[in-house]
């Protein structure tokens, strides 16, 4: 018979990063993770035994990915809820220090995790740093390859002057 500590106790789940670094996660937060969350739903005890591989998502980014969402959860619970604020604050330090390559990456794991709180944020990050940039900086951005020619690059230009005005500087 169980005692009353354990039954208190949070489950844990393993996840396993594509570079085979184990993660051990509190289950609310790995619920947040649709892909986690489907894995499970049904299959309960499958958490005491069973390591989740996570096939698109690198050990580099799963700390941030989890710290997300312990923190999310918590303002969630609090009651009443943390002023605005605070929650701007956290996902601003977030945000910091992250390069274009790692936002990318972590985009990528969110929609592999199906996690559509981090993925919307992610996106809405990456959409604030392209705004009101120039095509060449979105094309670096995004690692796009220009496939005009100088001479169609013109012409778009030419007619699509009016796009090209007031653009920040990149």
């Amino acid at each position: 018979m169980a005692s009353s500590s354990s039954s208190t106790q949070v489950k844990k789940i393993t996840l396993k990063a594509a570079d085979g670094k184990h993660f051990e996660v509190e289950e609310p937060v790995a619920m947040e993770m649709e892909t986690v969350k489907s894995f499970f739903v049904g299959n309960e005890e499958a958490t005491k035994d069973m390591v989740m591989p996570l096939l698109n998502v690198s050990s580099e980014h799963m700390p941030a990915i989890l710290d997300f969402y312990r923190n999310h959860l918590e303002f969630r619970k609090r009651t009443p809820p943390p002023p605005a604020e605070e929650v701007k604050a956290f996902n601003d330090a977030f945000l910091e220090n992250k390069s274009h390559e790692q936002l990318m990456e972590m985009i990528m794991a969110a929609n592999f995790l199906n996690t559509k709180e981090l993925l919307n944020f992610l996106t809405e990050a990456a959409a604030y740093r392209i705004k009101n940039k120039s095509v060449e900086y979105v094309r670096e951005f995004f690692g796009i390859e220009n496939d005009f020619t100088p001479e169609e690059e013109a012409r778009i230009r030419a007619e699509n002057e009016w796009a090209f005005d007031g653009l920040d500087e990149d």
